[in-house]
């Protein structure tokens, strides 16, 4: 067990192997012919949706308040290997998360319904994932398109002076906030939708 908890690689497959096991006991029943996909895409868009906000939530509960009170000399290790890694799981947890959320809506039917937030059946339940995936799309292009390329100036990716990398710390930070707001209603409007307004 222990050979399995000390390599990342392996934890990951072994979850997924318990996983495929839970499916194998209990997929006794017959299901009509989407819901198996459906089924799967929710699970990758949860799935991947935890990696994504986990990370927003990490850097903005934990590094960001963190950062002034490290040492300088302690700060390369920060920004020369934690952030990196944070911010590729980051960024790749919000992509996975968009497409496989838009896949989602896709073999449920109700994609457009979503994307005109109820317009064109009334379903309260689409108004509110239409919301939801809204805020979630705002969110994805905070990071991929604000977020990630001020966080390359501050960690020497790309080169960028001192002021530059103040400047580009500070729009980072606050787009992250803008994000770490917009994840609360975000994650509101997609459980509601799904419990409260049952859309399928």
């Amino acid at each position: 067990m222990a050979a399995i908890l000390q390599n990342l690689t392996k934890t990951i497959v072994a979850g997924f192997v318990l996983a495929v096991i839970l499916f194998i006991i209990y997929a006794t029943q017959e299901y009509e012919n989407t819901a198996f996909w459906k089924f799967l895409f929710r699970w990758f868009h949860v799935l991947s949706g935890i990696m994504w906000i986990g990370m927003l939530w990490y850097f903005n509960f934990v590094q960001t308040p963190s950062m002034p009170k490290i040492p300088d000399e302690q700060k390369p290790a920060i920004t020369k290997f934690i952030a990196p890694a944070a911010l590729f799981w980051f960024r790749w947890g919000a992509m996975a998360t968009i497409v496989t959320g838009l896949i989602l809506a896709m073999l449920n039917g109700y994609l457009v319904d979503a994307i005109t937030l109820g317009a064109t059946s009334k379903v309260l339940g689409h108004t509110m994932i239409g919301i939801g995936m809204w805020l979630g799309i705002i969110m994805w292009f905070n990071v991929w398109f604000i977020i990630w390329p001020n966080q390359k100036k501050i960690l020497g990716i790309v080169p960028a002076d001192a002021a530059a990398k103040a400047a580009a710390g500070r729009t980072a930070g606050l787009t992250s906030r803008i994000n770490t707001l917009l994840s609360i209603p975000m994650l509101f409007a997609m459980v509601s939708a799904q419990n409260l307004f049952a859309t399928s």
